[in-house]
């Protein structure tokens, strides 16, 4: 027997609780830290800055990991707020990482969006289309 769905029910699901982590620089005592830092940069919605074992220092936006058995096998994938193109790093290159730049996921935004979406649809408007604010 199929289950029919009312998909009015279906729009709104729990959220989950957001971690904050603007201006957090996690300690990178081991490969562990190390591989849970570059996750949470990966999930993060700003710019981190990334410190090489070379000294050198790069902001970026992390788009993708790839996540090997061993540090030099690992990479993200970062746009660099200085350059136009894609650029990938080794896992074993990150000396350092600051989660610099602002979070666009932080903060109120989705349950606002959300409780603006509600009222329009229960004011009975029709093709709702909520457009995201700027960023900056």
């Amino acid at each position: 027997m199929t289950q029919v769905v009312n998909p009015d029910e279906l729009e709104v699901v729990d959220g989950f609780a957001h971690e904050n982590l603007e201006g957090w620089v996690p300690e990178l005592a081991s490969e562990e830290d190390l591989r849970v830092a570059l996750e949470k940069a990966f999930d993060y919605r700003g710019d981190i800055t990334l410190t090489m074992k070379d000294g050198a220092r790069t902001e970026a936006y992390v788009y993708n990991r790839i996540s090997g058995k061993s540090l030099a096998d690992s990479y993200v994938q970062y746009f660099a707020s200085n350059a136009p193109d894609k650029r990938k790093v080794s896992y074993a290159e990150i000396a350092r990482i600051e989660f610099t730049g602002k979070d666009r996921a932080a903060g109120k935004h989705w349950e606002a969006w959300l409780t603006k979406y509600a009222e329009r649809k229960a004011a009975g408007e029709k093709n709702i289309a909520l457009v995201p604010e700027a960023l900056d």
